[in-house]
Order: structure tokens, then sequence, then C-alpha cells
């Protein structure tokens, strides 16, 4: 004799996972991760990134109580928060991209004939950007060193510091924020 296999409701999925049954999310998980992985990286274009994102809807939605039934079906729920959020990761991206283009113009001269006043210049310029580099953490400033001055990937890094890539671009994006507000204070 055969068993029938019971698929039940996302509701039910969902009452049971606010009850805190951890297996609710593991089915939710097997239902609806292929869709929210395949739509972020449709997005984002990164499969580490598209992985990551995947793991933040799930986490979320066990952690936070938003979603009403009633409302919308569950796929539609997880596209619209899965496309929000990766919209706010390429905006971030564009972001520290940015950030890396002005960092770099003001270590990297303009001209291939530096004058001796431009040598000086430049000179107190990768000073002042040693110094900052030097007051951001040791992890912060091993980080940024990595990707800007052997320029490796953000998983690269992750790989060889044996870091998760959450921590990696954690400490980047702080490293950044930090070494921009310390330069625009000490180069104007």
């Amino acid at each position: 004799m055969s068993k029938i296999h019971f698929d039940p409701p996302d509701a039910d999925l969902i009452a049971s996972l606010h009850q805190g049954n951890k297996n609710a999310l593991s089915v939710l998980y097997d239902r609806y991760g292929g869709l929210v992985y395949t739509l972020a990286l449709k997005l984002l274009d990164r499969p580490d990134e598209a992985e990551d994102l995947t793991q933040d809807i799930f986490l979320s939605f066990w952690k936070q109580d938003k979603f009403d039934p009633s409302r919308a079906k569950l796929s539609s729920y997880l596209c619209l928060l899965t496309r929000s959020r990766a919209i706010d990761k390429l905006r971030t991206r564009q972001s520290e991209q940015k950030s890396l283009q002005r960092f770099q113009q003001n270590i990297i001269p303009e001209t291939d004939l530096p004058t001796p006043l431009d040598s000086v210049s430049l000179a107190e310029e990768r000073a002042i950007v040693r110094e900052s580099l030097a007051s951001l953490s040791d992890r912060q400033r091993q980080i940024l060193e990595l990707s800007y001055y052997q320029n490796l990937s953000q998983s690269a890094i992750a790989t060889q510091l044996d870091l998760p890539i959450g921590t990696v671009k954690t400490h980047a994006r702080q490293g950044l924020i930090k070494l921009r507000q310390l330069l625009q204070s000490q180069i104007g």
C-alpha cells in the first residue's frame, strides 16, 4: 500500500513557523528557495550574492511576522521582498564602486610625468592615506589592502582569511566609510 504524501498549504506552514516550528521554514525554503535564488541571480548577476540574498530573505521571513496570507500569495511576497533587497544591494554596490573610484583618484596620479610639486603633493596624500588606513581596525585594513592593493575579490578574501563572505563585506563597507570620513577631514 502506498503512502499519500500531504503537501501542507503555505498558510498552515506560516502558522506553524510562527509557533516556532523550524521544519516549516525548511519546507518553505524547499518550496520557494529556487524561485528566490533565480530572481536574485537575475537581478544581481552574481551567484554568491544571490545565495546570500536568498538566505537573508528566508532568515528575515522567519524572524519577522510581516506577511499576511490574506493579502497576497507567499510567492508574490517573497518575489517582492527579493526584488526590493536586490535593488538595495545594487545601490550599495554602486555606492561602494563610486567610493572606490574616489579613493583611487586620491591615490593614483592623473598624469604620467608628475612635476616635482606634484610628487611632493602625491607623497603627502599617500602619507595621509597610509595614516588613515593605520587608524582602521586590523581586519578592516587587511581586507581593504587585499581588495585594493592586491585586487582580490571579496570571495577570494573570504577564502584567504577563512571568514564568511558577509563578514568580509561588512568590514569592507565599514572600513570604506571610516576611511572616507578620515580622508575628507584630512584632505578636505
